[in-house]
């Protein structure tokens, strides 16, 4: 038995990183992280991903001009890196600015990026709105 049982008692239920990718729950941007100097896995929650990547529509129904979510995804994960950069060692938790195209004009938004234990233990990474755990 481990010391977590020892201590909290049997798990009755566990959700692994892993099932919430493979749920939509979190959305692995990994690979983009890494092309922008990021070493540890990269999640977005659904969240970010519908408010910050996918591309908005106008009145219409027709996506913004000139925009992609592939541009819109790298503007999250380079903004992440950059506030890294900035941030002071040993941080676990970071505020991420960047500003975001929406119908009409851009918005300020503020993200939060939060590094822990994946479900191997490893350090992983997981982008969030302000108000999500």
């Amino acid at each position: 038995m481990s010391d977590r049982h020892q201590i909290f008692g049997d798990v009755i239920s566990e959700y692994s990183r892993a099932q919430a990718i493979e749920d939509g729950v979190l959305v692995d941007v990994s690979e983009t992280a890494r092309e922008a100097g990021i070493r540890f896995p990269v999640a977005l929650t659904r969240a970010v991903w519908v408010s910050c990547v996918e591309v908005p529509t106008d009145a219409k129904g027709r996506p913004v001009p000139c925009q992609d979510e592939r541009g819109r995804l790298w503007d999250v994960v380079f903004m992440t890196r950059f506030a890294i950069s900035l941030s002071p060692a040993g941080r676990t938790q970071i505020a991420v600015k960047l500003r975001v195209r929406q119908r009409a004009g851009h918005r300020l938004v503020t993200l939060k990026a939060v590094c822990g234990p994946g479900d191997d233990a490893a350090p992983v990474i997981t982008i969030m709105l302000p108000e999500e755990d």
